[in-house]
Protein backbone atom coordinates (compact mmCIF):
# COMPACT_ATOMS: atom_id res chain seq x y z
CA UNK A 1 0.00 0.00 0.00
CA UNK A 2 2.86 2.52 -0.10
CA UNK A 3 2.20 3.33 -3.47
CA UNK A 4 -0.69 5.39 -2.16
CA UNK A 5 0.96 7.87 -0.83
CA UNK A 6 3.02 8.27 -3.67
CA UNK A 7 3.10 11.95 -5.44
CA UNK A 8 1.13 10.96 -8.44
CA UNK A 9 3.41 13.37 -10.60
CA UNK A 10 4.26 10.29 -13.20
CA UNK A 11 2.99 7.24 -14.59
CA UNK A 12 6.23 5.39 -14.09
CA UNK A 13 6.39 6.57 -10.26
CA UNK A 14 2.92 5.68 -9.32
CA UNK A 15 1.45 3.02 -12.16
CA UNK A 16 -1.29 1.96 -9.96
CA UNK A 17 -2.63 5.44 -9.16
CA UNK A 18 -2.49 6.11 -13.23
CA UNK A 19 -4.13 2.73 -13.87
CA UNK A 20 -7.20 3.43 -11.16
CA UNK A 21 -7.82 6.95 -12.26
CA UNK A 22 -8.19 5.91 -15.77
CA UNK A 23 -10.61 3.34 -14.65
CA UNK A 24 -12.66 5.16 -12.62
CA UNK A 25 -13.75 7.94 -15.18
CA UNK A 26 -13.93 4.98 -17.85
CA UNK A 27 -16.53 3.96 -15.43
CA UNK A 28 -18.07 6.63 -14.63
CA UNK A 29 -18.25 7.74 -18.44
CA UNK A 30 -19.95 4.41 -18.81
CA UNK A 31 -22.54 5.50 -16.56
CA UNK A 32 -23.29 8.74 -17.96
CA UNK A 33 -23.04 6.88 -21.35
CA UNK A 34 -21.18 9.12 -22.55
CA UNK A 35 -19.60 8.51 -26.47
CA UNK A 36 -16.35 5.57 -26.72
CA UNK A 37 -14.37 8.65 -28.41
CA UNK A 38 -14.13 10.00 -24.67
CA UNK A 39 -13.09 6.79 -23.02
CA UNK A 40 -9.60 5.35 -22.48
CA UNK A 41 -9.88 1.80 -22.41
CA UNK A 42 -11.50 1.60 -25.87
CA UNK A 43 -9.68 2.09 -29.42
CA UNK A 44 -10.65 6.03 -28.69
CA UNK A 45 -8.17 8.56 -28.58
CA UNK A 46 -9.81 10.21 -25.22
CA UNK A 47 -10.13 10.00 -21.37
CA UNK A 48 -10.88 11.01 -18.57
CA UNK A 49 -8.69 12.63 -15.75
CA UNK A 50 -9.32 14.47 -12.60
CA UNK A 51 -9.03 18.04 -11.67
CA UNK A 52 -9.63 19.95 -8.79
CA UNK A 53 -12.72 21.95 -9.71
CA UNK A 54 -14.28 22.61 -12.81
CA UNK A 55 -12.56 26.01 -12.44
CA UNK A 56 -9.86 24.44 -13.56
CA UNK A 57 -11.10 22.45 -16.06
CA UNK A 58 -12.22 25.07 -18.35
CA UNK A 59 -9.23 26.69 -18.01
CA UNK A 60 -7.49 23.67 -19.18
CA UNK A 61 -9.62 23.25 -22.18
CA UNK A 62 -9.36 26.84 -23.02
CA UNK A 63 -5.52 26.71 -22.97
CA UNK A 64 -5.87 23.56 -25.10
CA UNK A 65 -8.09 24.79 -27.57
CA UNK A 66 -5.81 28.37 -27.68
CA UNK A 67 -2.69 25.89 -28.43
CA UNK A 68 -4.35 24.21 -31.08
CA UNK A 69 -5.49 27.26 -33.12
CA UNK A 70 -2.15 28.78 -32.88
CA UNK A 71 -0.45 25.90 -33.98
CA UNK A 72 -3.16 25.46 -37.08
CA UNK A 73 -2.46 29.21 -37.75
CA UNK A 74 0.86 28.94 -38.09
CA UNK A 75 1.46 25.96 -39.77
CA UNK A 76 -0.47 27.49 -42.38
CA UNK A 77 1.20 31.20 -41.91
CA UNK A 78 4.19 30.10 -40.78
CA UNK A 79 5.40 34.21 -41.15
CA UNK A 80 2.46 34.94 -38.04
CA UNK A 81 3.77 35.37 -34.76
CA UNK A 82 1.83 34.17 -31.72
CA UNK A 83 1.06 37.22 -29.86
CA UNK A 84 -0.91 38.18 -33.84
CA UNK A 85 -2.69 35.52 -33.24
CA UNK A 86 -3.33 35.43 -29.63
CA UNK A 87 -5.00 39.01 -29.84
CA UNK A 88 -6.94 38.08 -32.40
CA UNK A 89 -8.73 35.06 -30.34
CA UNK A 90 -12.29 34.99 -29.20
CA UNK A 91 -13.94 33.02 -26.46
CA UNK A 92 -17.39 32.73 -25.77
CA UNK A 93 -19.83 31.54 -23.26
CA UNK A 94 -23.83 32.25 -22.07
CA UNK A 95 -24.02 35.30 -20.21
CA UNK A 96 -25.65 32.93 -17.54
CA UNK A 97 -22.05 31.03 -17.31
CA UNK A 98 -20.25 30.69 -13.74
CA UNK A 99 -17.78 33.74 -13.51
CA UNK A 100 -14.57 31.12 -13.70
CA UNK A 101 -15.18 30.89 -17.43
CA UNK A 102 -14.63 34.62 -17.59
CA UNK A 103 -11.70 34.05 -15.35
CA UNK A 104 -10.51 31.55 -17.68
CA UNK A 105 -10.30 33.83 -20.65
CA UNK A 106 -8.82 36.67 -18.24
CA UNK A 107 -6.20 33.77 -17.33
CA UNK A 108 -5.32 32.67 -20.65
CA UNK A 109 -4.53 36.67 -21.97
CA UNK A 110 -8.04 36.52 -24.79
CA UNK A 111 -11.16 38.06 -24.72
CA UNK A 112 -14.17 36.25 -24.02
CA UNK A 113 -17.65 37.51 -25.02
CA UNK A 114 -20.79 36.54 -23.77
CA UNK A 115 -23.84 35.33 -25.96
CA UNK A 116 -27.24 36.75 -25.01
CA UNK A 117 -29.89 33.99 -24.07
CA UNK A 118 -33.52 33.17 -24.64
CA UNK A 119 -36.59 33.45 -22.50
CA UNK A 120 -35.44 29.96 -20.71
CA UNK A 121 -32.14 31.31 -20.05
CA UNK A 122 -30.23 28.89 -22.61
CA UNK A 123 -27.75 29.92 -25.74
CA UNK A 124 -29.33 28.81 -28.82
CA UNK A 125 -27.72 28.08 -31.42
CA UNK A 126 -28.79 31.38 -34.04
CA UNK A 127 -27.46 33.44 -31.20
CA UNK A 128 -23.98 31.95 -31.43
CA UNK A 129 -24.04 32.08 -34.95
CA UNK A 130 -24.94 35.61 -35.77
CA UNK A 131 -22.03 36.57 -32.63
CA UNK A 132 -19.41 34.48 -34.71
CA UNK A 133 -20.21 35.89 -38.50
CA UNK A 134 -20.12 39.53 -37.09
CA UNK A 135 -16.69 38.91 -35.17
CA UNK A 136 -15.08 36.94 -38.55
CA UNK A 137 -16.11 39.72 -40.26
CA UNK A 138 -14.25 42.47 -37.82
CA UNK A 139 -11.42 40.22 -38.32
CA UNK A 140 -10.99 38.06 -35.27
CA UNK A 141 -10.62 33.98 -34.71
CA UNK A 142 -13.37 32.52 -32.52
CA UNK A 143 -11.98 29.74 -30.78
CA UNK A 144 -13.51 28.07 -27.91
CA UNK A 145 -17.09 28.37 -27.18
CA UNK A 146 -18.13 27.11 -23.46
CA UNK A 147 -21.76 25.16 -23.51
CA UNK A 148 -23.27 25.37 -20.01
CA UNK A 149 -25.47 22.17 -18.62
CA UNK A 150 -26.99 23.15 -15.35
CA UNK A 151 -25.98 27.66 -14.99
CA UNK A 152 -25.15 28.36 -11.63
CA UNK A 153 -28.15 31.20 -11.25
CA UNK A 154 -31.35 28.86 -12.57
CA UNK A 155 -29.79 24.74 -13.93
CA UNK A 156 -30.51 26.44 -17.38
CA UNK A 157 -29.38 24.27 -20.16
CA UNK A 158 -27.80 25.45 -23.57
CA UNK A 159 -28.74 24.00 -26.33
CA UNK A 160 -26.03 21.66 -27.42
CA UNK A 161 -27.78 19.81 -30.49
CA UNK A 162 -27.83 23.15 -31.77
CA UNK A 163 -24.47 24.73 -30.99
CA UNK A 164 -21.96 21.46 -31.66
CA UNK A 165 -22.69 21.36 -34.76
CA UNK A 166 -22.10 25.46 -35.15
CA UNK A 167 -18.76 24.76 -33.45
CA UNK A 168 -17.75 21.60 -35.39
CA UNK A 169 -18.47 23.77 -38.73
CA UNK A 170 -16.70 26.77 -37.48
CA UNK A 171 -13.76 24.61 -35.90
CA UNK A 172 -14.44 26.10 -32.27
CA UNK A 173 -13.29 24.25 -29.46
CA UNK A 174 -16.61 23.07 -27.47
CA UNK A 175 -16.23 22.39 -24.18
CA UNK A 176 -19.51 21.37 -21.95
CA UNK A 177 -19.19 22.57 -18.08
CA UNK A 178 -21.85 20.52 -16.35
CA UNK A 179 -20.36 21.11 -13.22
CA UNK A 180 -23.48 20.32 -10.90
CA UNK A 181 -26.18 18.91 -12.70
CA UNK A 182 -23.79 16.04 -15.18
CA UNK A 183 -24.07 13.99 -11.90
CA UNK A 184 -27.92 13.06 -12.76
CA UNK A 185 -27.18 12.03 -16.10
CA UNK A 186 -26.31 8.78 -14.76
CA UNK A 187 -30.42 8.63 -14.50
CA UNK A 188 -32.19 7.11 -17.97
CA UNK A 189 -34.73 10.36 -17.60
CA UNK A 190 -32.08 13.20 -17.15
CA UNK A 191 -29.96 11.71 -19.81
CA UNK A 192 -31.17 13.59 -22.71
CA UNK A 193 -30.08 16.52 -21.10
CA UNK A 194 -26.61 15.66 -22.50
CA UNK A 195 -27.81 15.21 -26.20
CA UNK A 196 -24.95 16.47 -28.04
CA UNK A 197 -22.16 15.27 -26.18
CA UNK A 198 -20.74 13.65 -29.33
CA UNK A 199 -19.90 16.95 -30.97
CA UNK A 200 -17.80 18.62 -27.78
CA UNK A 201 -14.50 18.36 -27.69
CA UNK A 202 -14.47 18.42 -23.96
CA UNK A 203 -16.93 17.62 -20.96
CA UNK A 204 -16.52 18.20 -17.40
CA UNK A 205 -18.52 17.68 -14.30
CA UNK A 206 -18.00 17.67 -10.33
CA UNK A 207 -18.98 14.31 -8.14
CA UNK A 208 -17.82 16.17 -5.05
CA UNK A 209 -21.49 18.27 -5.76
CA UNK A 210 -24.15 16.04 -6.38
CA UNK A 211 -22.53 12.25 -6.31
CA UNK A 212 -21.31 11.86 -2.75
CA UNK A 213 -17.86 12.06 -3.57
CA UNK A 214 -15.80 14.06 -1.15
CA UNK A 215 -14.43 17.38 -2.51
CA UNK A 216 -11.94 17.89 -4.43
CA UNK A 217 -13.04 15.43 -7.40
CA UNK A 218 -13.76 17.22 -10.79
CA UNK A 219 -13.98 14.56 -13.62
CA UNK A 220 -12.96 15.91 -17.16
CA UNK A 221 -13.13 14.04 -20.44
CA UNK A 222 -11.11 14.93 -23.59
CA UNK A 223 -12.15 13.59 -27.06
CA UNK A 224 -8.66 13.64 -28.48
CA UNK A 225 -5.95 13.73 -25.45
CA UNK A 226 -3.34 14.78 -27.84
CA UNK A 227 -4.79 18.07 -28.01
CA UNK A 228 -4.23 18.22 -23.84
CA UNK A 229 -0.48 17.16 -24.30
CA UNK A 230 0.08 18.85 -26.87
CA UNK A 231 -0.70 22.06 -24.98
CA UNK A 232 0.92 21.07 -21.85
CA UNK A 233 3.61 18.29 -22.14
CA UNK A 234 7.17 19.40 -21.66
CA UNK A 235 9.82 16.91 -20.35
CA UNK A 236 13.08 17.55 -19.10
CA UNK A 237 15.73 15.52 -18.36
CA UNK A 238 14.61 13.95 -14.97
CA UNK A 239 10.83 13.56 -15.90
CA UNK A 240 11.75 11.42 -18.67
CA UNK A 241 11.37 7.62 -18.75
CA UNK A 242 11.26 4.44 -20.17
CA UNK A 243 7.58 4.64 -21.10
CA UNK A 244 7.08 7.68 -22.70
CA UNK A 245 3.24 8.11 -23.63
CA UNK A 246 2.26 7.48 -27.23
CA UNK A 247 -1.09 7.74 -27.63
CA UNK A 248 -1.48 4.81 -30.00
CA UNK A 249 -3.37 2.20 -27.79
CA UNK A 250 -3.24 -1.28 -30.29
CA UNK A 251 0.48 -0.48 -30.93
CA UNK A 252 1.71 -0.44 -27.44
CA UNK A 253 -0.23 -3.87 -26.69
CA UNK A 254 1.69 -5.40 -30.05
CA UNK A 255 4.33 -3.72 -28.65
CA UNK A 256 4.00 -5.86 -25.09
CA UNK A 257 3.42 -8.53 -27.00
CA UNK A 258 6.21 -8.74 -28.77
CA UNK A 259 8.43 -7.97 -25.61
CA UNK A 260 7.07 -10.98 -23.52
CA UNK A 261 6.86 -13.28 -26.38
CA UNK A 262 3.44 -14.00 -26.42
CA UNK A 263 1.62 -15.37 -29.64
CA UNK A 264 -1.94 -14.16 -28.28
CA UNK A 265 -4.21 -11.13 -28.63
CA UNK A 266 -3.21 -8.77 -25.85
CA UNK A 267 -5.61 -6.51 -26.70
CA UNK A 268 -7.75 -7.20 -23.73
CA UNK A 269 -4.74 -5.11 -21.33
CA UNK A 270 -7.40 -2.22 -21.79
CA UNK A 271 -5.73 -1.22 -18.83
CA UNK A 272 -3.45 -2.59 -16.09
CA UNK A 273 0.11 -2.40 -17.69
CA UNK A 274 -1.00 -1.25 -20.65
CA UNK A 275 -2.74 2.03 -19.63
CA UNK A 276 -0.37 2.94 -16.98
CA UNK A 277 2.24 3.54 -19.66
CA UNK A 278 -0.40 4.95 -22.32
CA UNK A 279 -0.74 7.88 -20.14
CA UNK A 280 0.93 10.36 -17.98
CA UNK A 281 -1.79 12.67 -16.41
CA UNK A 282 0.88 15.06 -14.94
CA UNK A 283 0.52 16.20 -19.10
CA UNK A 284 -3.46 16.64 -18.42
CA UNK A 285 -3.09 19.51 -16.15
CA UNK A 286 -1.78 22.54 -14.88
CA UNK A 287 0.32 21.45 -11.67
CA UNK A 288 3.09 18.45 -12.49
CA UNK A 289 2.49 17.08 -9.18
CA UNK A 290 -1.04 15.50 -8.30
CA UNK A 291 -2.63 13.83 -5.39
CA UNK A 292 -4.40 10.44 -5.52
CA UNK A 293 -7.60 11.12 -5.36
CA UNK A 294 -9.62 8.09 -7.69
CA UNK A 295 -10.22 5.84 -4.86
CA UNK A 296 -12.91 7.82 -3.06
CA UNK A 297 -14.66 7.52 -6.17
CA UNK A 298 -14.36 3.65 -6.10
CA UNK A 299 -15.61 3.60 -2.37
CA UNK A 300 -18.49 5.40 -3.80
CA UNK A 301 -19.04 2.88 -6.18
CA UNK A 302 -19.03 0.83 -4.60
CA UNK A 303 -20.69 1.71 -1.20
CA UNK A 304 -23.69 2.75 -3.45
CA UNK A 305 -23.76 1.16 -7.05
CA UNK A 306 -25.08 2.62 -10.10
CA UNK A 307 -28.99 1.90 -8.54
CA UNK A 308 -27.86 3.37 -5.48
CA UNK A 309 -26.67 6.65 -6.74
CA UNK A 310 -29.45 6.70 -8.81
CA UNK A 311 -32.19 6.78 -5.97
CA UNK A 312 -29.86 9.63 -4.34
CA UNK A 313 -30.18 12.00 -7.24
CA UNK A 314 -34.36 10.67 -7.77
CA UNK A 315 -35.13 11.91 -4.12
CA UNK A 316 -33.35 15.07 -4.50
CA UNK A 317 -35.41 16.08 -7.67
CA UNK A 318 -38.71 15.18 -6.23
CA UNK A 319 -37.91 17.04 -3.22
CA UNK A 320 -37.33 19.98 -4.98
CA UNK A 321 -40.35 19.59 -6.88
CA UNK A 322 -42.35 19.15 -3.07
CA UNK A 323 -40.51 23.05 -2.31
CA UNK A 324 -42.07 23.76 -6.05
CA UNK A 325 -45.23 22.98 -5.02
CA UNK A 326 -45.34 24.88 -2.27
CA UNK A 327 -44.38 28.02 -3.46
CA UNK A 328 -46.80 27.77 -5.90
CA UNK A 329 -49.70 27.09 -3.34
CA UNK A 330 -48.99 30.37 -2.17
CA UNK A 331 -49.46 33.42 -4.21
CA UNK A 332 -47.59 35.54 -2.20
CA UNK A 333 -44.34 34.16 -4.68
CA UNK A 334 -43.88 33.08 -8.04
CA UNK A 335 -41.22 30.52 -9.17
CA UNK A 336 -38.35 32.39 -11.47
CA UNK A 337 -37.36 29.79 -13.64
CA UNK A 338 -38.32 25.71 -14.71
CA UNK A 339 -37.39 23.51 -11.95
CA UNK A 340 -35.56 20.93 -13.53
CA UNK A 341 -33.46 19.25 -11.29
CA UNK A 342 -32.96 20.30 -7.97
CA UNK A 343 -32.60 23.69 -7.56
CA UNK A 344 -35.90 25.80 -7.10
CA UNK A 345 -35.74 29.65 -8.01
CA UNK A 346 -38.40 31.81 -6.22
CA UNK A 347 -39.68 35.04 -5.04
CA UNK A 348 -41.72 36.94 -3.43
CA UNK A 349 -43.73 39.13 -5.70
CA UNK A 350 -42.86 42.53 -5.45
CA UNK A 351 -39.29 44.71 -5.82
CA UNK A 352 -36.10 43.38 -5.44
CA UNK A 353 -35.55 45.26 -2.37
CA UNK A 354 -38.43 43.37 -0.92
CA UNK A 355 -36.42 39.60 -1.59
CA UNK A 356 -33.14 41.20 -0.73
CA UNK A 357 -34.78 42.30 2.87
CA UNK A 358 -36.45 38.90 2.52
CA UNK A 359 -33.09 37.16 2.19
CA UNK A 360 -31.21 38.72 4.75
CA UNK A 361 -34.08 37.86 7.49
CA UNK A 362 -33.39 33.70 6.51
CA UNK A 363 -30.00 33.65 6.47
CA UNK A 364 -29.64 35.89 9.36
CA UNK A 365 -32.51 33.58 11.26
CA UNK A 366 -29.22 30.54 10.39
CA UNK A 367 -32.07 28.05 10.41
CA UNK A 368 -31.39 27.76 6.68
CA UNK A 369 -28.88 29.34 4.27
CA UNK A 370 -30.03 30.39 0.81
CA UNK A 371 -28.00 31.87 -2.25
CA UNK A 372 -29.55 34.51 -4.59
CA UNK A 373 -29.01 35.75 -8.22
CA UNK A 374 -30.04 38.03 -10.62
CA UNK A 375 -32.64 36.58 -13.50
CA UNK A 376 -33.58 39.04 -15.94
CA UNK A 377 -33.14 41.90 -13.90
CA UNK A 378 -34.97 40.61 -10.67
CA UNK A 379 -33.46 39.32 -6.95
CA UNK A 380 -34.25 35.69 -6.73
CA UNK A 381 -33.77 33.60 -4.13
CA UNK A 382 -32.60 29.70 -5.15
CA UNK A 383 -33.65 27.04 -2.77
CA UNK A 384 -30.86 23.77 -3.62
CA UNK A 385 -31.61 20.35 -2.28
CA UNK A 386 -28.21 19.07 -1.78
CA UNK A 387 -26.82 17.85 1.08
CA UNK A 388 -27.19 13.29 1.57
CA UNK A 389 -29.72 13.48 4.87
CA UNK A 390 -32.32 15.94 3.50
CA UNK A 391 -35.73 14.97 4.10
CA UNK A 392 -39.29 15.58 3.05
CA UNK A 393 -40.33 16.88 6.57
CA UNK A 394 -36.78 19.19 6.19
CA UNK A 395 -38.21 20.50 2.87
CA UNK A 396 -41.24 21.29 4.76
CA UNK A 397 -39.36 23.26 7.49
CA UNK A 398 -38.00 25.25 5.42
CA UNK A 399 -40.63 26.24 3.58
CA UNK A 400 -42.45 27.13 6.96
CA UNK A 401 -39.77 29.39 8.25
CA UNK A 402 -39.78 30.62 5.00
CA UNK A 403 -43.26 31.56 4.38
CA UNK A 404 -43.49 32.65 8.48
CA UNK A 405 -40.92 35.47 7.96
CA UNK A 406 -42.07 36.26 4.97
CA UNK A 407 -45.37 36.85 6.73
CA UNK A 408 -43.94 39.35 9.39
CA UNK A 409 -41.80 40.94 6.14
CA UNK A 410 -44.92 42.07 4.45
CA UNK A 411 -47.03 43.36 7.50
CA UNK A 412 -43.91 45.26 8.31
CA UNK A 413 -43.50 47.12 4.62
CA UNK A 414 -46.65 46.46 3.15
CA UNK A 415 -46.09 49.27 0.45
CA UNK A 416 -43.32 46.99 -1.44
CA UNK A 417 -46.43 44.43 -2.38
CA UNK A 418 -50.11 44.39 -2.76
CA UNK A 419 -50.32 40.82 -3.29
CA UNK A 420 -52.34 38.67 -0.22
CA UNK A 421 -51.47 35.02 0.56
CA UNK A 422 -51.43 32.01 2.36
CA UNK A 423 -49.32 31.70 5.67
CA UNK A 424 -48.13 28.87 6.83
Amino acid sequence: MAIYGTDEEASAASPACTELETVMLDWLGKMLKLPEDFLAGTEGRGGGVIQGTASEATLIALLAARSKIVKLIQADHPDRSETDIISKLVAYSSDQAHSSVERAGLIGGVRMKKIPTDNKFSVRGDALQKVLEEDRAAGLIPFFFCATLGTTPSCAFDCVTELGPICNAEKIWMHIDAAYAGSAFICPEFRPLLNGIEFADSFNFNPHKWLLVNFDCSAMWVKKRSDIIGAFKMEPLYLKHDHQESGNHSALCAAFASYFNCSHNLTHFSYSYVISHLISLQHWQIPLGRRFRSLKIWFVFRMYGLKGLQAYIRKHVGLAKDFESLVRADQRFEISADVVLGLVCFKLKGSNELNETLLKRINNARKIHLVPCQLAGKFVLRFAVCARTTESRHVQEAWCHISHLASELLQELPHLTTVVGITC
